[in-house]
């Protein structure tokens, strides 16, 4: 059994399976400007808008980077870049959806490929519960301030608001800022059979929204994303232009309070800003030109996010005194402060055009990781259907909707975002391990785009992400220690006996 777990499938045979499969083909459609748009679509969102107020400001558990949040995104630039270069040569070299699972399964075997599978609903559908919950709380600030009213009972959920009711009775009374709308909903909600109604309808909007414009076409939901990502980029160019204007060179100074330390934490706290790169490689099999495009998608989404994000987090540390941005929207706070209330209402309408954008990508990403393990037979057949109009994998899109948006009216975002930053740092400890792997087993096979210095490139990002999974939370370990079991457990019980690769699967295919 152990000889027949860590079975690997050749690319070739990845290749040969994906272009005969019976259940459908993914339309080629995208090129180079759309990859690069989904990666900027992706990773622009709540890290920008929100975690580089924390990272520069600090709070009791950790140093503030100060003004030096500029050199933290740099150095988080750097550690990304090392797992950048590897997705690229694996997206270009296999063109297929599956992403770290698919590379997995090429080099270091079926079932660590199972674990990253398994593993990466985590990175996407757990990810996108956080971010939908995160739009929801957004989206009704922004509909109170165009003085539109939704009730709040229909824009949380009720562990958040009952947990809201307890502190406020704890404080006197006092209601503080981040806690004002679970509390409004829990003081006005209504109730049915003496049941309290409180659930977060507007998380359930945004994924079902996304969810059909995802099944009607990849070139429909690319079109949808470039368009969000030009105006959140436009929004981050207006908060910098406008912004200049008010920059005080003195709020720079001291430019690392807390010294270097404070300037690797905040690194540490923003590499998150950068994820979604990885998501553009699920889209593999759905471009015109792998072996050309996916590189120049990954890395170029990378670099434009990059200069976006220094230029940024240079004119907010300017504008505020480094120590007075630790809120939760620093961007749209700072422009508040200088009485620029519209200023702040374009940042905040950024702010949900962002977090639509993550999740119209995300939600994207783990249908398609479905389709692949299904494809291979390690989930029922039923995952791989494409749909005969649209070509899309409408199955797995609309079961991933359905989940993700029962989970995001329920759950509390505090409990959902920490499974998030472990599945993601595992997932490219895989794919930056399966590039050296696969130079030493197949080091002749014709590679259009190459990671420069391996193994040095790849054992570099295998220490960043190593190093900065160690400094998570135990909690974290356990829960995902857990979720990784219940996996296994899936996998002996279906995948093992269903692969493809499985002799006696192999003796009934023709």
């Amino acid at each position: 059994m152990w000889i027949q777990i860590l079975r690997t499938k050749n690319l070739d045979q990845i290749k040969a399976d994906a272009e005969l499969s019976t259940e459908g083909r993914l339309k080629r459609s995208l090129g180079a400007i759309d990859l690069m748009s989904l990666g900027i679509g992706a990773i622009i969102g709540t890290g920008i808008f929100a975690v580089i107020g924390t990272a520069a400001a600090g709070g009791a558990s950790h140093l503030g980077a100060g003004p030096g949040v500029m050199l933290s995104f740099i150095i988080t630039a750097v550690a990304c870049s090392f797992c950048a270069l590897s997705y690229a040569e694996f997206a270009a070299l296999v063109p297929i959806s599956g992403s770290a699972y698919t590379y997995s399964y090429a080099t270091l075997g079926e079932i660590i490929a199972w674990i990253i599978g398994w593993d990466l609903i985590i990175e996407y559908a757990v990810g996108n519960v956080a971010v939908a919950i995160a739009w929801a709380a957004y989206f009704h600030q922004l509909l109170s301030g165009l003085g539109m009213h939704i009730p709040a009972w229909l824009a949380v959920d009720y562990r958040s608001a009952h947990q809201a009711a307890e502190a406020v009775v704890s404080a006197g009374g006092a209601v503080s800022p981040d806690i004002a709308l679970p509390y409004e909903a829990w003081v006005t909600h209504p109730t049915i059979l003496g049941i309290p109604l409180i659930f977060n309808f507007l998380a359930i909007a945004i994924v079902a929204a996304v969810t059909w414009i995802l099944v009607i076409g990849i070139k429909e939901s690319v079109r949808a994303n470039n368009i969000m990502v030009a105006l959140k980029v436009v929004i981050l160019l207006f908060f910098i232009a406008v912004g200049a204007f008010y920059v005080k060179p003195e709020n720079w100074t001291p430019f690392m309070p807390n010294g270097f330390a404070g300037v690797w934490t905040g690194a540490s706290l923003i590499f998150f800003a950068f994820i979604g790169f990885d998501a553009i490689s699920t889209a593999a099999e759905e471009c015109r030109n792998p072996g050309r495009d996916m590189p120049i998608g990954i890395i170029g989404s990378l670099v434009v996010c990059t200069v976006i994000y220094v230029a940024t987090a240079a004119v907010l540390t300017g504008i505020e005194p480094w120590n007075k941005l630790g809120v939760a929207d620093p961007l749209a706070a700072a422009f508040a402060r200088l009485g620029l209330d519209w200023a702040a209402g374009i940042v905040a309408l950024g702010a949900v055009i962002s977090m639509t954008a993550v999740l119209l990508v995300f939600q994207l990403g783990q249908p398609r990781i479905f389709f692949s393990m299904s494809r291979d037979g390690l989930l029922p057949k039923y995952f791989a259907k494409v749909h005969p109009k649209y070509q899309t994998p409408y199955v797995t899109t609309i079961w991933t909707g359905v989940a993700v948006a029962a989970v995001a009216s329920v759950a509390n975002i505090n409990e959902i975002v920490e499974l998030t930053n472990i599945g993601t740092l595992f997932a490219f400890v895989l794919v930056n391990a399966g590039i050296i792997i696969l130079r030493r087993t197949d080091p002749h096979r014709p590679r259009v785009f190459k990671t420069p210095l391996v193994p040095w490139v790849p054992l570099l990002g295998i220490g960043m992400c190593i190093y900065l999974m160690m400094g998570l939370p135990t909690i974290t370990w356990i829960r995902f220690g857990v979720w990784l079991i219940v996996g296994l457990a899936v996998y002996f019980s279906y995948g093992f006996w269903k692969s493809h690769l499985h002799p006696k699967q192999q003796e009934v295919q023709p």
